[in-house]
């Protein structure tokens, strides 16, 4: 176990930071939910910088985020009925990328990846609003959206409440979090983007909801599950070792009730029954040799960190020049 005493903070007056990117840079990016939503960005000294939205049309509230190569933006819009995708351009400007599908609104949209081939993974928890109706094992309609040249469609459905995706290293598989059906599961990646093959990594237990993932070198998947605020370590044969936990036992066995009555809801998810840790939502590595270890949350204002065994994968926009994040980054000098 990595004692909660090992973990520090970085970062002051975020807002939701639920989910958690890294660069080479030293950057860190975690999504912003301000009333004009966008991406806090801390810098090397810890100081942040917010990158919002200037769109006084729309309130986007950026659950899962992405970083592209130029330095823009994907930001997956987790509204209170509608979601979508929309590109944050450093100059604040705002761009639809997907808010349509089949015809129909998309539903709130929790999480989006960018892959090696420069597709675009976005994932569906629930079909059902609110979203909370959907906290429960027996709920299994959230789904998958790949976004390529060919256009938007769905790859996979009938997920039990979609977090989280992942492209494994390998590029041939799709790594999945199904929170409230407390699995991980992974398909197999076609030429063509399609998904099959459908199979469970690993089932959680009790206490577990899983909601992140990353990967490390050493082929071990790294889970963060929000309420008990563990980090779980899972090998690919689907072998556990829950590294980090902060929770209150009480408070945990009320929401392990309240889950097997299919009466979870918000308010066991909206407050931080815990020492330390805030709900954390999101994993990843960064620092030089990818050992420190950065987490997303729900409910703190702050990214936790703690130096891992392993060193995470590179992400695929590590190296990313940032070329047009440069300009709000560093300001023109006043005369």
């Amino acid at each position: 176990m990595i004692s909660l005493d090992n973990i520090d903070f970085v970062g002051t007056e975020l807002n939701r930071p639920e989910c958690v990117l890294t660069h080479n840079s030293g950057l860190l990016f975690a999504a912003d939910w301000t009333e004009n939503g966008g991406v806090s960005i801390i810098k090397t000294d810890g100081t942040v910088q917010h990158l919002l939205s200037k769109d006084t049309s729309f309130e986007v509230r950026p659950n899962g985020i992405a970083v592209e190569q130029d330095g823009t933006f994907l930001l997956a819009h987790l509204g209170a009925e509608t979601g979508g995708v929309f590109r944050l351009h450093p100059d604040g400007s705002l761009e639809d990328v997907l808010t349509e599908l089949d015809g129909a609104p998309l539903p709130p949209s929790n999480y989006i990846h960018i892959d090696g081939h420069n597709r675009i993974w976005v994932t569906i928890s629930t079909r059902h609003v609110p979203r909370a109706a959907a906290y429960r094992g027996d709920v299994s309609d959230g789904f998958v959206v790949l976004i390529d040249p060919s256009g938007a469609r769905i790859v996979a459905d009938d997920l039990g409440y979609t977090n989280e995706c992942l492209v494994h290293p390998d590029g041939k598989r799709l790594f999945v979090n199904e929170t409230f059906a407390r699995k991980l599961s992974s398909f197999d990646i076609d030429a063509k983007g399609n998904l099959s093959n459908k199979k469970t990594i690993c089932e959680f237990g009790p206490g577990t909801f899983p909601d992140g993932m990353t990967f490390d070198v050493a082929g071990g998947i790294w889970i963060t599950s929000i309420v008990s605020n563990r980090v779980i370590r899972v090998t690919e044969d689907g072998q556990q070792d829950i590294l980090i936990e902060d929770v209150d036992a009480d408070h945990l066995a009320n929401v392990e009730a309240a889950f097997k009555r299919a009466e979870m809801g918000r308010p066991h998810l909206d407050r931080a029954h815990s020492r330390k840790l805030k709900n954390i939502s999101s994993l990843a590595f960064g620092g030089a040799d990818l050992k420190t270890a950065y987490l997303g949350c729900l409910l703190g204002d702050q990214i936790g960190r703690f130096q891992s065994p392993h060193s995470g994968v590179k992400p695929v926009h590590w190296n990313a020049p940032l070329t047009r994040l440069q300009s709000f980054l560093s300001p023109p000098t006043p005369q």
